[in-house]
């Protein structure tokens, strides 16, 4: 057989124009209600350890590899060993009214020369929960990875944290399945979910989030008209 034959078994289909994604920078990225900061701990820890006390049973690090932390000077020291470098890269949330820090989220296992990526590290403070600016904080970093040329954006979570997933299929994420005994955090086995939307999926998910983050879509105190499941119909 010659090599410059076609192979006789399937291949996926031939990308002649791809070129490799943009590396995400540390910069900010800002929405109609919300700004993500590029994570600064010594601009971001008061506000964020503030922000976070109000979490007083720490549920919400349950998933994470890390936290609750044993006062203000093991969270900053984290922030400060953990969340500087480009990957993970770190992003403080904070509501555009009133300029309250509420949360983070991150971009993580990058990889330009395939244009794919994971957001995670997420965690938002019991004032951003089931809050526009959380929905919009994680709207941005889709949209943005798809500006930089990525092809797939993923979502991973430990299969049991409902919230986590509930998030991801709002969002219009698509579900791949789980990982059985996938890692292990905390000393205990976790199953991961797997969740991803890829470029072609982007312009419905686009075209919704735009519709669903209308303030047309509010009312005076903030609460949604419609949620977003009815913006993909």
């Amino acid at each position: 057989m010659s090599l410059t034959q076609a192979p006789a078994n399937p291949v996926g289909a031939p990308l002649p124009a791809w070129r490799p994604a943009a590396r995400p920078r540390r910069r900010d990225l800002e929405g109609r209600w919300t700004v993500l900061e590029a994570l600064e701990p010594a601009e971001h820890a008061d506000g964020l350890y503030e922000a976070f006390a109000e979490d007083r049973d720490g549920r919400g690090w349950t998933y994470l590899p890390y936290g609750p932390f044993d006062g203000r000077e093991a969270f900053e020291a984290w922030l400060d060993h953990d969340c500087t470098g480009d990957d993970p890269l770190f992003h403080a949330v904070r509501t555009k009214e009133g300029g309250r820090l509420g949360g983070l989220a991150s971009y993580l296992r990058v990889t330009p020369a395939t244009g794919t990526l994971e957001i995670g590290h997420v965690n938002f403070a019991p004032r951003l929960r089931r809050s526009r600016t959380a929905s919009e904080a994680l709207m941005l970093m889709i949209g943005h990875a798809f500006d930089l040329g990525y092809r797939r954006v993923e979502w991973k979570c430990d299969a049991l944290n409902a919230a986590s997933r509930r998030t991801a299929e709002r969002l219009g994420l698509s579900f791949e399945g789980v990982f059985r005994q996938a890692t292990i955090v905390k000393g205990r086995n976790r199953d991961t979910a797997w969740y991803a939307v890829i470029d072609s999926d982007w312009p419905r998910l686009s075209r919704a989030y735009a519709a669903w983050l209308d303030p047309g879509n509010f009312d005076a105190a903030g609460r949604q008209r419609r949620p977003l499941a009815a913006m993909f119909e």
